[in-house]
């Protein structure tokens, strides 16, 4: 037997998964909640579940041993999968660019579809260009590992819902190369890509009736003489032009092409998750997932979901009144308006440009824990995920 405690309410308020910090200091053994406070089980046996992930691919690591009887009430298949899917998020993450570039990450999906019976299509190199994606291309051609879109489409029957993935497996900054420090971390910078498949693996392994479909616009934003410049203009497959004026703001450009490519099938929710700003990160912390949506409904089931779950979001507004912002004179859009103002709003707003008609949301995620915490060890980390599969059921009725 163990005692734990949440100890006081405000201890108990600044934190989740209190539990999963116990369950990493037992010994391996089976272990039975009692005592939970309502409402708490579901939290406390993911976060138990969560506390057994260790990368240890290059080193070996002690995750925690002690497992859990599932508590009465609570579904341990929908907690497994998502957990799986959580793990899947952070391997991905966590691997270094060498290890997981865009063969790598082809290779992922590829094997995620394998497993779920999912269909993929992957466009590479030039082909991209034939295909009408100029703008994948365009970032990733100076790369010694091809660009390329993967398209990865799952189910027959119920709604359709699109997730799009920045799948940039290491930035440069190109051109405007990134200082060293601040290039230090962008092996993450594909998190929205790993976020968005382990969200895809949590809806394939529970079955929902969707029709699903997850775009990767895969590629290295490297330097070389094959490089795109600051001060080019690009044509974007919805033909709206681009003006590149800082080459490390190619995200919102790869994701432009992809969106708009998932736009064109009219899906009832297209939902984009991208390590996009760093402006995002100040408003909000690395703890907590920025998004933007017009749809209210959408927005308020999102915000109660992320509370059910554990899983914080936090709407920021698509503000009409900055469109002007984007908007060079010499092109249709500005890939990086000066100012300094509003950066992830701004982004926002450049990838709404590309979205259609479809119903839709951004999220604008760290995708990395900076420090240890219960649950989520230092590294790579999915964040919205989980507020979205909670939210389907109400955003897309009949799941």
């Amino acid at each position: 037997m163990a005692l734990a405690g949440y100890g006081t309410p405000e201890a108990r308020a600044r934190g989740r998964f209190h539990l999963a910090a116990a369950a990493a200091a037992l010994s391996e053994g089976v272990y039975r909640l009692e005592g939970l406070a309502p409402g708490r089980a579901g939290e406390e046996a993911l976060g138990w579940l969560l506390a057994g992930y260790a990368f240890d691919r290059y080193h070996d690591q002690t995750p925690a041993s002690a497992r859990l009887v599932a508590p009465d009430g609570v579904d341990a298949a929908r907690l497994t999968a998502i957990a799986a899917g959580e793990f899947l998020t952070r391997d991905l993450i966590n691997t270094p660019a060498a290890d997981m570039g865009p063969d790598e990450l082809e290779a992922a999906c590829a094997d995620l579809a394998r497993a779920q019976g999912a269909a993929i299509e992957v466009i590479r190199g030039d082909d991209l260009i034939a295909r009408e994606l100029p703008l994948i291309h365009a970032v990733g051609r100076a790369a010694a590992r091809a660009p390329r879109l993967i398209d990865l489409r799952w189910g027959d029957a119920g709604p359709a819902l699109t997730l799009v993935g920045k799948g940039v497996c290491f930035d440069t900054g190109g051109l405007n190369l990134k200082p060293g420090d601040s290039m230090a971390l962008m092996k993450k910078d594909m998190g929205g890509a790993a976020t968005v498949l382990g969200l895809a693996r949590m809806i394939m392994t529970l079955g929902l009736k969707l029709r699903l479909r997850v775009l990767v616009p895969a590629v290295e934003n490297a330097v070389s003489g094959a490089a795109f410049r600051p001060g080019d203009i690009l044509r974007a497959r919805n033909r709206l032009t681009v003006e590149v004026n800082n080459t490390d703001a190619e995200g919102r450009l790869v994701l432009a092409d992809a969106l708009a490519l998932g736009a064109e099938a009219a899906p009832d929710l297209m939902v984009s998750m991208a390590t996009l700003t760093g402006a995002a990160r100040v408003a909000v912390g690395p703890d907590i997932a920025p998004y933007f949506t017009d749809d209210a409904a959408l927005a308020a089931a999102l915000d109660a979901a992320g509370t059910r779950v554990a899983d914080p979001v936090w709407r920021l507004p698509f503000h009409t009144p900055y469109e002007a912002m984007i908007e060079p004179g010499i092109a249709d859009l500005d890939n990086a308006p000066k100012g300094g103002f509003a950066g992830a709003i701004t982004a926002a707003l450049f990838l709404r440009r590309f979205a259609g008609a479809a119903r839709y949301a951004h999220f604008d995620i760290y995708g990395w824990t900076p420090k240890d915490a219960p649950a989520r060890p230092k590294g790579g980390v999915g964040m919205g995920a989980r507020a979205l599969l909670d939210a389907l059921p109400e955003v897309l009725p009949g799941t």
